[in-house]
């Protein structure tokens, strides 16, 4: 299981957000690519950048600059998100370098050309299930719809789909731990591999979703936690490590 730090953008800022809220960021650096420096040398291997200006429909070139920025001074891989809606909009983050992309809102409207694009980019295309009380939300969670996410995450199964993103908003960026019954719930009914967000806490939280790898957790993605300190990466990061050097079956007596 891969342990993923965020970079959010917001106007070439790094910033967090509370619950998605826009108008309450709280900003962690004006240099994303010296925070993408400093998780590198933690020891991840891949990061997590979204673009929230993009995610409401607006066009800041400063959080352009700043994925080039991050491209440019770290060898890691970067998955990019946040209002990738058009053909045109993937094409762009790949071309600045991006390994994965991740659609929401496109996925919730216009499925089918997402799955055009999955198999288009095989194993590089993402969903993102952002979901609030369970109903898939999108237009960086301006709006919520009356879709269930298991729902959405079923017609993307068994696809050339890289893998599903399920964020529970009411838990992102709020400390308040993961929503492990919801996450349990998405690997049990899908075989695509599942990177869980939103409430990590601290290494009981990470522990917590070590059990759910073998039911198809393929990543946690941290953001607050590191950023505010209760949760060192590098201590995740090695935590992960260790149990991927235990024989499976030790793993599962332990």
């Amino acid at each position: 299981m891969d342990i993923i730090p965020a970079i959010d953008l917001q106007g070439g800022q790094c910033v967090r957000l509370s619950q998605g809220r826009m108008d309450e960021p709280t900003v962690y650096g004006s240099d994303p690519a010296a925070m993408a420096r400093r998780w590198q040398a933690a020891g991840a291997s891949w990061l997590h950048v979204v673009d929230l200006d993009a995610a409401t429909g607006q066009n800041n070139q400063a959080n352009a600059a700043a994925l080039a920025a991050i491209r440019a001074h770290v060898d890691i891989a970067v998955q990019v998100g946040g209002g990738l809606r058009r053909e045109s909009d993937i094409a762009a983050a790949f071309a600045l370098g991006a390994q994965r992309v991740i659609v929401g809102t496109l996925a919730l409207r216009q499925p089918e050309a997402v799955l055009n694009l999955a198999r288009a980019y095989p194993g590089r295309v993402l969903v993102g299930l952002d979901a609030r009380g369970g109903k898939v939300a999108s237009a960086g969670w301006t709006q919520t719809s009356q879709v269930d996410y298991l729902d959405l995450a079923k017609v993307f199964d068994r696809s050339c789909l890289g893998g599903l993103v399920f964020t529970d908003i009411a838990r992102d960026g709020m400390h308040s731990g993961p929503n492990l019954e919801a996450v349990r719930n998405l690997c049990q009914t899908v075989k695509t591999p599942v990177i869980a967000s939103g409430g990590v806490h601290d290494l009981a939280d990470i522990k917590a979703l070590l059990t759910l790898a073998p039911l198809g957790l393929s990543g946690v993605i941290t953001g607050r936690a590191i950023y505010d300190g209760s949760l060192d990466l590098a201590e995740a990061l090695a935590l992960v490590s260790a149990l991927r050097r235990i024989p499976p079956r030790l793993c599962q007596k332990r």
